[in-house]
């Protein structure tokens, strides 16, 4: 979900540090457009934990699982539409405004999700924070690329997706130190109003992208921005380059001509190149959330307590792993993908994928089928508290995933010696979850006590180590690299919105899946995604790896293109 990366080499990172010590400037700009992305990363990951405290707070939500889901997914619904209005902000006002704007919604969605007093205006707050972090998606990166000099742009961009990454470790480490905090979920919610008010005042100091300027006519103030930028014995030779750099991106949409969106749109979708470049690149955003990372990001402490674990802290603290590995993974791809090739990383991405996302499957059904028992003494033990579902008079046997599956909303409180001995199953609300936890107990409502929880902290782990170098980075590379320069935008944007929406479908639904058909089916439907998603990538996306953008074209619109052969025109683009 990260936006476009510009890919970057060792050379790059050595240049940026060297030129940025320099040149501090350079890092003050991208510093500060760079906070947008880790807005993006720590709502992220936020939500996950402060969802369990929501839960705690307000029945109504505990009870509710498409509430909950609604919670979660009216941010990606929000950035949906934040993407779109940030577009077109972007051309006409410029970066730096879209930005501004950017976080003061942030801001605001803060504010609000942490005073709301009902579940419906945390829900209000969401929607404002993800019209922020659509529009700081697309034009971080971007105000970064246009203010980075090219030798190091590469480097400078790929720590907007760092910044991501980091935001979701950050928010898990937010999210840890308010866990004993009164109001807790206020707290973790309400604190990224605090990095958005940072970047709003740094970019009230910061100037416009030259770029736009010099696009917009104002040349005089883009060359002052330059002159900031490069070393005076580079300036001149930047500002010819920018020149030229200009002039050729207006032939280019020139040559689409001003018939509108639907009639770039049909005119785009004639070209044999365009269709086979947006079916891989489309293709890959899809299946990138498709293969379920959402399910581990938005809702990962309440994976873990589906597993066995029922303290929310131990949830939090143990959801930190995967969090980690995920920003750990990103800087594996910078090294990689210049090395082993894209089709390559999102294959072996999808290998690993497939087999964690079994063996996790594996774990649920064994969670399942081996929970404790429940037992009519234990339960009677707490009074009248039984849950109305439970009638141990008819003689049928109960276990711990049968008190989980109730019409009624109904908890289990474990045994106090031993937690895989029988217990109790009880009425869920605040009153009995604090006489279970006065007993020494565990309160369940999530899942059940396990053996297996620890399986699935691994499975989870090799999960994110698998999907962050490969699935997680690549798809946005290969959109970046193959479509025609006159349908980059065009044909990205699509591809974008394409991401969003299946983002927004998969938030939406994981928890009603997990309720609707259980946690090792629901899980296993993701498996089963992941091995079409294989042969789809196998078959249709074709190796980018060192070809320049003509001869990617060159090789889409052969005759006898195929993705999964070896590209004659990329072994001719190599040959001295």
């Amino acid at each position: 979900m990260e936006g476009g990366i510009h890919k970057a080499d060792d050379t790059e990172f050595k240049e940026c540090l060297h030129l940025t010590w320099k040149q501090p400037y350079i890092l003050r700009l991208a510093f500060a457009a760079g906070i947008g992305g880790l807005l993006f990363g720590y709502d992220t990951g936020v939500i996950s934990g402060a969802l369990l405290y929501i839960r705690d707070d307000f029945s109504s939500v505990d009870r509710n699982t498409l509430l909950q889901e609604t919670i979660v997914s009216m941010a990606v619904a929000g950035a949906i539409i934040g993407a779109g209005f940030g577009g077109w902000m972007n051309d006409k006002f410029g970066r730096r405004p879209s930005i501004i704007v950017a976080d003061v919604l942030f801001f605001v969605g803060a504010i609000i999700m942490a005073a709301a007093p009902i579940p419906g205006i945390i829900i209000l707050g969401r929607i404002f924070v993800g019209f922020g972090v659509g529009m700081a998606s697309m034009t971080s990166p971007l105000y970064i690329s246009e203010v980075s000099p090219a030798r190091i742009r590469g480097a400078l961009v790929s720590t907007n997706g760092l910044m991501i990454t980091g935001g979701q470790f950050l928010s898990y480490i937010i999210n840890l130190a308010f866990t004993r905090t009164p109001g807790t979920w206020r707290w973790m919610l309400g604190v990224a109003g605090v990095p958005a008010f940072i970047q709003f005042l740094l970019m009230l100091t910061l100037p416009e992208s030259p770029r736009w300027l010099y696009r917009k006519g104002k040349k005089e103030k883009a060359i002052n921005i330059l002159r900031k930028i490069y070393p005076a014995n580079e300036v001149e030779k930047e500002i010819e380059s920018l020149r030229l750099s200009v002039e050729a991106e207006i032939v280019e949409e020139g040559s689409i001509g001003e018939d509108g969106l639907l009639g770039k749109l049909r005119k785009a979708l004639s070209s044999v190149v365009v269709r086979r470049g947006l079916v891989a690149g489309i293709l890959c955003q899809v299946a990138q959330q498709f293969v379920g990372i959402n399910t581990v990001m938005y809702y990962s402490p309440t994976i873990v307590q589906l597993a066995g674990f029922a303290s929310n802290s131990t949830a939090l603290a143990l959801s930190l792993i995967t969090s980690g590995l995920n920003a750990f993974g990103s800087l594996v791809s910078i090294y990689f993908v210049d090395r082993a090739g894209r089709r390559k990383l999102l294959l072996l991405s999808l290998i690993g994928i497939i087999t964690c996302l079994a063996l996790l499957s594996g774990v649920f059904f064994g969670v399942a089928t081996h929970s404790p028992p429940v037992s009519e003494a234990e339960t009677g033990f707490f009074g009248n508290q039984t849950c109305p579902d439970f009638k141990p008079a008819t003689g049928i046997k109960w276990k711990c995933m049968d008190c989980m599956k109730t019409t009624s909303d109904c908890g289990f409180c474990a045994h106090a010696g031993n937690k895989l001995l029988p217990g109790a199953c009880l009425a869920s609300d605040s009153t009995v979850r604090d006489a279970c936890h006065e007993e020494g107990r565990e309160w369940y409502t999530r899942g059940c006590p396990s053996n297996f929880g620890w399986l699935a902290l691994i499975a989870l782990a090799a999960y994110i180590i698998s999907y962050s170098p490969g699935m997680g980075t690549v798809p946005w590379i290969v959109n970046s690299e193959i479509y025609p320069l006159r349908y980059r935008g065009l044909c990205g944007g699509l591809a974008a919105v394409a991401n969003w929406v299946s983002n927004l479908i998969v938030t939406q639904t994981f928890l009603s899946l997990t309720e609707a058909l259980g946690t090792a089916p629901t899980f296993l439907l993701f498996c089963g995604i992941s091995a079409v998603a294989l042969v789809l990538i196998f078959l249709l996306v074709p190796e980018t790896k060192g070809l320049p953008f003509e001869e990617v074209e060159k090789m889409l619109e052969s005759e006898d293109y195929k993705a999964w052969k070896k590209s004659s025109v990329g072994d001719r683009a190599k040959s001295p």
